[in-house]
């Protein structure tokens, strides 16, 4: 998955546009773009959603743990199964623990087979509690569930009381950080990193520099608030055809010498590193991890 793209969950008809869009995944939202007063109603949408013929992954974004709604939403759309549940302002692994133990009983009551289905993917630098969280790999081990991470700056900004988050149009410092901390913490749990939005959205270079500094530094996908960015983000987030003509000759050359650490390509000496980065770039081509 290259793009996740944020879904209302009020709105029947933006979920309609985007569910026929080119968005990897979809994000149907209960938190930030559902008013207090509207969240039941968008409870009972998103179920629908669940359940209308499904071309993408659907994650749902719950309320965060702090708001005392989250075990409410959770048991509302669970029986529409979705592909995942976004957790907002998570501050540490013991709140991924505590989602996932509303999922074990929420596919309990589904009955056999759907143990585990269910993944989390974790937004982590939404509070200064949370990005001070990510150092020590913390998050290692903490849930077969945990699929990925993922970095916001919005939140992070008023937590810490910044009067912005960027200068000169690029992210300043102290987001820069949470932005790496992010990517580290997530490679140390072996979970995807996710990139954050992009808010101005008629920018559209702006999101494809973004998207491929996220690419060249490891992360797996970004998110993305408008369906004129997901196109963007997939593009960045594919490899090209000599990165991917460069990664099967990596893979041909140790096939042919299963037993190497190193070996010579052109001249120059590749080791397992460089195999796994091949790897990769295969499986983001969707050229699979098998032998050539």
């Amino acid at each position: 998955m290259r793009s996740f793209l944020f879904v209302p969950g009020d709105s029947a008809r933006k979920f309609e546009k985007a569910s026929g869009g080119t968005a990897d995944a979809l994000i149907l939202d209960l938190e930030d773009s559902v008013a207090l007063p509207a969240k039941p109603a968008a409870r009972a949408q998103v179920l629908e959603m669940l359940r209308a013929p499904r071309r993408q992954k659907l994650f749902v974004r719950v309320n965060a743990l702090d708001t005392g709604l989250t075990a409410a939403d959770v048991a509302a759309v669970m029986p529409g199964r979705p592909d995942g549940i976004v957790l907002p302002k998570c501050a540490g692994p013991d709140h991924v623990l505590q989602l996932g133990h509303y999922l074990d009983i929420c596919e309990a009551l589904e009955g056999e087979g759907a143990a585990g289905r269910t993944s989390i993917l974790a937004i982590v630098t939404e509070t200064a509690d949370s990005v001070l969280a990510l150092a020590g790999a913390r998050y290692r081990g903490v849930s077969p569930r945990l699929w990925g991470m993922a970095w916001g700056a919005e939140d992070l900004a008023a937590s810490v009381g910044a009067t912005s988050n960027e200068t000169e149009g690029r992210f300043s410092e102290p987001f820069v950080l949470a932005r790496n901390l992010c990517l580290m913490a997530a490679a140390a749990a072996g979970v995807a990193a996710v990139d954050t939005v992009t808010t101005d959205i008629g920018n559209l270079a702006k999101v494809d520099g973004e998207a491929r500094a996220a690419r060249r530094d490891g992360f797996a996908a970004k998110m993305v608030i408008h369906p004129s960015h997901v196109d963007v983000v997939n593009a960045a987030f594919t490899p090209s055809a000599d990165e991917v003509a460069w990664a099967q000759r990596i893979r041909q050359a140790f096939a042919n010498e299963p037993n190497a650490g190193v070996v010579n390509l052109d001249g120059k000496m590749v080791d397992k590193p460089h195999l796994r980065s091949a790897e990769r770039i295969l499986a983001q081509a969707g050229a699979g991890t098998g032998s050539a």
